[in-house]
């Protein structure tokens, strides 16, 4: 069915390009914009705006900002001895939501998928080893980021003392991690992963096999 109305059926064509929304949903949204007061549409029509024009990426930890460096990279109260590196800008909201971890951050903006032809040097891990060692990241003449000069054995120590990987367990946040610990390996930085295994008022019964195993690897001292 198509709209009486080529203003409302533009609107309908433009909300399912919107990931996860057909076209049913694109009408319903459109028939709610309909109802919304002209004063509502403008801030919405503003915020979206407004997100292209100001929304920019931090030249430091490469999360999404407005003003650079981000909030979290330019608190005096983050430790900045202690680097999170997530996937996605979402992975570090979701962080935050627990109130728990008071280091920083790094976002990738994803990870490495061959069967996608996502590469390393497709990633934000250029940036990851410069805010370790400014001297230390050389890039390739072919973009990928190149091995440890021979003869570096980390004398140069970065300010940073740990970096937490917190990929996804899955297939693709694996490799990541991999290719990162290797990389990071001879800068003398620790480096570890969020732990892995089951959730809080799971059973064990309803548990996979390859969940249990990681909860028995990662167990701990009581």
């Amino acid at each position: 069915m198509h709209f009486t109305s080529e203003s409302v059926e533009a609107l309908v064509e433009q909300f399912t390009k919107l990931p996860t929304v057909g076209r049913k949903t694109a009408q319903r949204l459109a028939a709610f914009v309909l109802k919304m007061p002209r004063e509502e549409v403008v801030e919405l029509a503003k915020a979206l705006v407004a997100v292209k024009d100001r929304v920019k990426h931090c030249s430091v930890c490469c999360n999404i900002t407005d003003n650079d460096p981000c909030p979290i990279c330019a608190s005096d109260r983050r430790d900045q001895t202690l680097i999170c590196v997530v996937e996605e800008h979402n992975d570090v909201l979701a962080l935050e939501r627990t109130n728990e971890y008071r280091g920083v951050y790094h976002v990738l903006g994803g990870v490495i998928s061959p069967l996608d032809g996502v590469g390393p040097e497709d990633l934000h891990i250029r940036e990851l080893m410069v805010r370790l060692n400014p001297d230390f990241q050389k890039v390739a003449a072919n973009g990928h980021v190149a091995e440890p000069e021979e003869g570096y054995e980390g004398e140069e120590k970065a300010p940073v003392k740990e970096v937490i990987l917190a990929m996804n367990p899955n297939v693709e946040g694996d490799t990541t991690a991999y290719y990162l610990s290797q990389l990071l390996r001879p800068t003398g930085v620790r480096v570890t992963r969020i732990a892995r295994g089951l959730p809080i008022g799971g059973d064990l019964e309803y548990a996979d096999e390859a969940t249990l195993s990681r909860a028995i690897e990662g167990r701990m001292v009581l």
